[in-house]
């Protein structure tokens, strides 16, 4: 018997007769288990070899209390002796209302590894087979459960590690953006199907799609299509995380910030400038929201130390993918002048938010006084003031934080995190682009306007699974648990 962790890819062709079963908790020694199965004539296969109600008399979403049995009960007389494997709560779920709109069961066992296997091989041995990667999904996409997009949604779901990236794969789990593609793509297709018709009647002359109305649509679309793809590095950000850069001249105290917030000591602390020569990276979480941080080498260009001069290269690296910037400067020392040309020479990119961080208060005799000579900066920029080394004013940096983390920089309606939907929405943008050209000057005759109408419904289609391809769908679903 093939082991549960190590499955057959997925078949370009999947036979939905079939009744399949996988382990859908993890593998190793638990509580319970969960074990799916899924098909026609899943549950009678289940009853077969289950003591207690009959399963096939019960109705959907009902949980029964029984034992799993080694031999069929349909094979054997009422007062035989049997086997028993373990005792179990099973769940019944019927067609179309299952997860896959299939007749569904889910039978939970004790997490014994040895009692998971003995289940798996005995309905492995009378009938099912070892679900594929991603299998129970693509029958839900298959059965018409919900679109391609949505399917992708479960995935990113199981492997969401903030509430911002939870909210985002449940949004666009319950449909997200791809409601909208839909509607505009069924409408594109009936100015294509005018076009197609124009076509039949080439020699005549005539004209069914209005240009003036084809022309809104293409551009009522490409809006759509251009506000989605502006979108994905919103997506990437809820996704994966908001990439944080403590950054700042040497000593002003970026490490030692870095371990109170992180709670530990990540990043060697010197009194000497120049300690930190690497990237130091870490996550934190915040009020549900992923924080990568990186901590950086000072910056300064007239170092000549030849590794302190690659960490500082490696810090302007940083600052060009920051999403937030964290600049560490010292208070107590760094003048208002000198702040200001500290911030017009930080290479970052325009879309970057930064929060300057006045870091070393405890050493200031009056912080009234400190505050008060950076007036002209606090209705231009974010601003904390902070001891790191005596943690005063941490929670209002760590709050600061998430206030300009959940603002408008990052959050909108409907995002885009999915590289595949970003790729096709590129490909419909130069698609309509190109059909909208030819509709405004007219260098394009209805047969090459039809063609580039063809081609957006085509990558229209991508996203939510109306067109798809068997390379396609061995792609997206090979990456899902065997038991999802």
């Amino acid at each position: 018997m093939q082991h549960a962790s190590t499955p057959p890819t997925l078949p370009l062709a999947t036979d939905q007769s079939d009744i399949i079963i996988a382990l859908a908790t993890p593998q190793g020694t638990g509580a319970i288990a969960v074990i799916r199965i899924s098909g026609t004539n899943a549950i009678s296969l289940v009853n077969a070899y289950f003591k207690g109600k009959n399963l096939e008399k019960q109705a959907t979403h009902t949980l029964h209390l029984g034992v799993i049995v080694t031999e069929s009960k349909h094979d054997k007389p009422k007062n035989h002796s049997f086997t028993t494997l373990d005792e179990v709560l099973v769940s019944v779920f019927r067609s179309p209302t299952s997860y896959t709109k299939e007749d569904s069961i889910e039978i939970s066992t004790h997490g014994s590894p040895f009692i998971v296997q003995k289940i798996i091989e005995l309905f492995l041995s009378n009938g099912a087979r070892l679900a594929k990667q991603g299998e129970f999904t693509l029958r839900a996409f298959a059965n018409g459960r919900f679109s391609l997009s949505q399917a992708e949604a479960v995935a990113d779901l199981i492997a969401c590690d903030s509430e911002q990236a939870l909210q985002l794969a449940l949004g666009q789990m319950r449909g997200g953006f791809s409601v909208e593609i839909k509607r505009l793509r069924s409408e594109l297709i009936y100015f294509a199907s005018l076009l197609e018709l124009e076509l039949d009647f080439g020699e005549e002359d005539v004209e069914f799609a209005s240009r003036k109305d084809l022309k809104a649509l293409i551009e009522q679309i490409l809006r759509v299509v251009n506000g989605l793809r502006a979108s994905f590095s919103v997506g990437n950000v809820l996704k994966n995380g908001i990439a944080t850069v403590i950054a700042g001249k040497p000593n002003a105290g970026k490490s030692t910030l870095m371990n109170v917030l992180m709670n530990e000591e990540r990043s060697i602390v010197s009194s000497m400038a120049g300690t930190t020569r690497d990237v130091v990276e870490d996550v934190m979480f915040l009020k549900g929201i992923k924080f990568r941080l990186s901590d950086t080498a000072g910056i300064r260009t007239n170092t000549s130390d030849e590794i302190e001069q690659i960490g500082v290269e490696r810090t302007f690296k940083k600052l060009k993918n920051a999403q937030l910037i964290l600049y560490i400067f010292d208070a107590s020392q760094t003048s208002e002048g000198e702040l200001e040309q500290e911030i017009e020479a930080l290479d970052r990119p325009k879309e970057a938010v930064l929060l300057l961080v006045g870091n070393k208060i405890d050493n200031t005799i009056d912080f009234s006084i400190t505050q008060n000579s950076y007036t002209n900066f606090f209705s231009n920029y974010n601003f904390v003031f902070v001891s790191s080394k005596d943690r005063l004013n941490i929670d209002a940096l760590i709050s600061r934080m998430v206030e300009v983390s959940q603002g408008n920089a990052f959050l909108q309606e409907h995002t885009v995190s999915n590289l595949r939907h970003y790729d096709c929405l590129l490909k419909t943008a130069q698609s309509l682009e190109s059909a909208l050209e030819g509709l405004a000057f007219n260098t394009k005759t209805s047969d090459l306007i039809a063609m580039d109408i063809r081609r957006s419904l085509h990558h229209l289609g991508e996203i939510t699974g109306e067109i798809t391809t068997d390379d396609l769908l061995e792609t997206i679903f090979s990456k899902f648990c065997i038991g999802k």
